[in-house]
């Protein structure tokens, strides 16, 4: 199968992939040794990651600064 990559960089799925895939409507998409892989992506799981996170009162700045302390431990 081949796709075309437009002038947009954007690149139409032949139809029958994505029949294949089932209802899928994003893709996580990775460079793999000059190969382009698409992966499924489970949009609901990072949802539900944001959401427990906003109930444990977990706030962005919180993110930050625990990235910068885990960065500072090496």
């Amino acid at each position: 199968m081949l796709a075309k990559l437009t002038s947009k960089n954007q690149i139409t799925l032949p139809k029958s992939a994505i029949e294949a895939m089932g209802q899928v409507s994003h893709f996580d998409v990775k460079v793999d040794g000059g190969r382009l892989v698409l992966t499924p992506a489970r949009l609901g799981a990072a949802e539900a990651v944001q959401a427990k996170l906003e109930a444990l009162g977990i706030t962005d700045q919180d993110i930050v600064d625990a990235i910068a302390w885990a960065r500072n431990k090496r």
